[in-house]
């Protein structure tokens, strides 16, 4: 990893839009300062710089540099295993605020998207590669963009909530109501109602849970938290959601689309969504608010 001249550092520029995204791949070198993410440690080892490149190539705004040039697309690690059976996109877009999306792996051998990174053919054929992609599952409104185009590319099935249909009016297959539906064999769609009308958790095998923004795992909390100043429809109705819903969700992996993402035994994941359901339950609704968002 010697393209750049000797003595360049790594930093984050003035296009950073605190997406937590860089946090999330390199958070013992990135960190927030003043409203933005920064670059507070330079790597000193072939892994943490690695983890800089992968959060360069994550970065929807392309904010983290070493030196004057970009990362040479030869470093890029994308998509990252994560897992046996899931591989994180990176290449965040800014349509769809930084949110991460996924590649889950069926035993037929074909993949599911669960939200978009951002669009072109390169990264498409990139992702591709791994094998067929069926299905472009969206978790909500919010994370649509680019859903039709990666569909068309891969000849997959677009999904979405019908209460959030006007995101993906020609999506291909609609889910209504709030009761689970098996859309694949081991894998369950969830309607949860709150952060958006037509929010969707995914939950894969019992072990993978792919939540959108309707929880996710704060490092700041140390803890499944629910992003109660940025919920778009109803905190009272996400009460509700998750009070309904999550009795059902057994997982080991939390791999949201804003916040971190975690690895529990199932048993204390479910012990967690039962705190989170009552801490949910007392909560007020209050106004829009990126600033107090605890990542």
């Amino acid at each position: 990893m010697n393209e750049h001249p000797p003595g360049a550092v790594w930093r984050v520029d003035h296009r950073c839009t605190n997406c937590d995204v860089a946090r999330q791949l390199a958070p013992e070198l990135v960190a927030e300062v003043d409203g933005r993410s920064s670059v507070v440690r330079q790597p000193r080892t072939d892994a943490e710089e690695k983890a800089l490149y992968a959060a360069a190539f994550a970065c929807p705004t392309r904010s983290i540099r070493r030196g004057a040039r970009g990362p040479d697309p030869a470093l890029d690690p994308f998509p990252l295993r994560l897992s046996e059976h899931v591989h994180l996109c990176g290449h965040n877009s800014r349509h769809t605020a930084g949110a991460n999306s996924y590649l889950l792996r069926r035993p037929a051998g074909n993949l599911m998207m669960i939200d978009t990174p951002r669009w072109s053919s390169a990264l498409a054929a990139r992702y591709a590669g791994l094998g067929p992609i069926t299905d472009v599952l969206l978790t909500h409104r919010d994370h649509a963009a680019h859903g039709r185009q990666y569909a068309d590319r891969f000849g997959a099935r677009l999904w979405i909530h019908e209460d959030d249909l006007a995101a993906a009016p020609d999506a291909d297959r609609i889910l209504r109501g709030t009761a689970p539906i098996e859309i694949a064999d081991g894998v369950t769609a969830h309607p949860l109602p709150g952060h958006t009308e037509g929010s969707v958790v995914y939950l894969a095998d019992e072990t993978y849970c792919f939540s959108g923004d309707s929880f996710y795992w704060s490092r700041t909390d140390g803890d499944v938290a629910v992003v109660e100043s940025v919920t778009w429809h109803s905190i009272t109705e996400l009460a509700a959601s998750l009070a309904r819903t999550a009795p059902r969700l057994r997982f080991e992996w939390l791999l949201p689309g804003h916040g971190d993402r975690r690895r529990l035994p199932a048993g204390e994941f479910a012990r967690r969504m039962r705190d989170l359901t009552v801490r949910t339950g007392r909560l007020s609704p209050r106004p829009i608010d990126f600033t107090a968002l605890r990542w």
